[in-house]
């Protein structure tokens, strides 16, 4: 159960087991969704339109990403940055759940709302990722600069961005039982409520991600338009699409504040340019967040199942020393 539960058999986690046990969710979902997390802020960081049928922009599509990042930087671009990103991972989960599990506890004592109520949650959970983001921006910072910067594999090839992101979904700790088949459970709604947050704020996410590589915008030159080759007086060719095509200089904006960016994005962009990245950042969000649950009720349950035999060994040894 994600949250303090008055009515829940055993102890309470401790603190340092909320944290624990956060740290171990964060650090195996991050492994399993990073590949996710690389597409998305590379679609975020595209000012040109990200678009199948007319295709602008380095990136076009979700599977033609994938296939130009591979081809050009390898299979372990897909988890660049992956060391400060596993940092923020590991770092963000502790704080937020055990901030959340001390939240939950200190509502339920100290007024009269039940802490299991979603209105509790949504509060909690809010406070416990803001103190979260406050802690790990540092971490996000660097993460989103290493996924941003892009080294193909071969000379001939275009540059490419990385960058990292906890999911804003995250900010939604559900309310789940912690029955037989909580664990999955955590794992269903945990995706549901990552998808409906994620759709939510994407914006937002979107904003942080620009923001984050001011000052860092030369690393994005080569993410530019396509051109036929009879056309190309650039000296950087893209083979990633199949043909080979040239890329003439990204567009590059620099940004002034958050109100700035959202104006130019929405001047220059429209409102789909809001939702650049949407589709991988939603499996990402549906993954991640599931996954981030279902693996903080298994590290807690695996610590209270030790915990239960520790003190159910120390009690038979007790009764036979008398």
């Amino acid at each position: 159960m994600v949250g303090y539960n008055p009515g829940a058999q055993g102890v309470a986690p401790t603190p340092e087991e909320a944290a624990l046990a956060g740290s171990a969710a964060g650090m195996v979902t991050r492994a399993l969704i990073s590949p996710f997390d690389v597409l998305k802020i590379r679609f975020q960081l595209q000012i040109e339109s990200v678009s199948s049928s007319r295709p602008v922009g380095k990136y076009s599509g979700l599977f033609q990403a994938s296939r130009c990042i591979y081809s050009e930087e390898g299979l372990s671009a897909f988890w660049k940055g992956h060391t400060p990103a596993q940092l923020l991972s590991i770092c963000f989960g502790a704080v937020q759940f055990a901030s959340f599990e001390f939240l939950t506890e200190v509502v339920h004592k100290a007024t009269p709302y039940d802490s299991q109520t979603a209105g509790v949650h949504f509060v909690c959970g809010g406070f416990a990722a803001c103190s979260a983001t406050v802690v790990c921006q540092p971490l996000d910072t660097l993460r989103t600069r290493f996924a941003a910067q892009g080294e193909p594999k071969q000379p001939a090839t275009c540059c490419v961005y990385n960058v990292p992101l906890r999911g804003s979904a995250d900010i939604l700790p559900w309310p789940v039982s912690n029955t037989d088949g909580g664990n999955l459970r955590s794992l269903i709604c945990g995706s549901g409520a990552g998808v409906i947050s994620k759709t939510i704020t994407y914006p937002f996410d979107l904003f942080k991600k620009r923001l984050q590589v001011g000052g860092f915008e030369a690393a994005r030159v080569h993410f530019g338009q396509v051109s036929s080759p009879s056309t190309c007086f650039a000296s950087h060719i893209c083979r990633c699409r199949g043909v080979i095509s040239c890329v003439f200089p990204a567009q590059v904006r620099r940004y002034r504040g958050l109100l700035d960016c959202m104006m130019q994005i929405a001047k220059e962009e429209g409102v789909r340019g809001f939702f650049k990245g949407l589709s991988p950042s939603l499996v990402k969000a549906a993954l991640s967040t599931g996954f981030t649950f279902f693996w903080y009720e298994f590290f807690l349950n695996a610590m209270r199942n030790l915990r239960e035999e520790q003190r159910t060994s120390g009690l038979a040894k007790d009764q036979r020393e008398r």
